[in-house]
């Protein structure tokens, strides 16, 4: 079953040659992780942390789970989780909406939890913010993936996690309430998908 058909054109218009050589170096653990996993035929799982659970760790959960879809690995589970929990901020959930994504909303509370469908016949990603050692995570055999500097820096020990890897982020926080906002949530979500997609395609399944 293939991927929803605005997904798929928004990744056949990935440039991974946009990506630095210092970028790749940053990206080559995440690469060796799953390469390693893959190789002895185990499960993949990977813990996408920042401060808030908010967006850049929903938008690399997302794109890490439907980009392993793409490229047919399987056994790959992704979550996501903060130093704290707060919400899932509306606009990563448009964003998602906007490049194809079918999202419902399952519950409205001052945490709402959403479906988020990139196929139809594949289990939906749940997303909503909670904390990185939540018992929806992953206690042990994980890549604990820091998507922001203050929670690479305000967790120098993750339990449980197999491998801690550093893979930064702009904030598109920044341009909240501006015009620019839509347009750099967008931007902010392509990078990652992108990296991602990079990251993947060196993989030898």
């Amino acid at each position: 079953m293939s991927l929803f058909k605005n997904i798929e054109t928004t990744i056949s218009t990935l440039n991974i040659d946009s990506i630095s050589k210092e970028r790749k170096e940053t990206l080559q653990p995440l690469i060796d992780f799953i390469q390693a996993k893959v190789d002895a035929k185990q499960d993949i799982r990977i813990n996408f942390i920042c401060t808030h659970n908010s967006r850049r760790s929903h938008l690399s959960q997302v794109w890490a789970q439907t980009l392993a879809y793409h490229f047919n690995i399987e056994k790959v589970f992704c979550y996501s989780g903060g130093t704290e929990a707060t919400a899932l901020f509306p606009v990563v959930a448009d964003t998602l909406k906007n490049t194809g994504f079918e999202i419902e909303t399952l519950s409205e509370n001052n945490n709402p939890v959403y479906s988020i469908k990139y196929t139809k016949n594949a289990h939906p990603i749940i997303g909503f913010s909670k904390k990185l050692d939540a018992p929806f995570n992953p206690t042990s055999a994980f890549a604990a993936i820091m998507t922001c500097s203050q929670a690479d820096g305000g967790c120098p020990f993750i339990a449980g996690a197999e491998k801690r890897i550093p893979i930064t982020f702009q904030d598109p926080k920044a341009f909240d309430g501006t015009p620019q906002q839509a347009e750099k949530y967008n931007e902010r979500s392509i990078q990652i998908a992108t990296e991602l997609y990079y990251v993947y395609s060196q993989i030898n399944a």
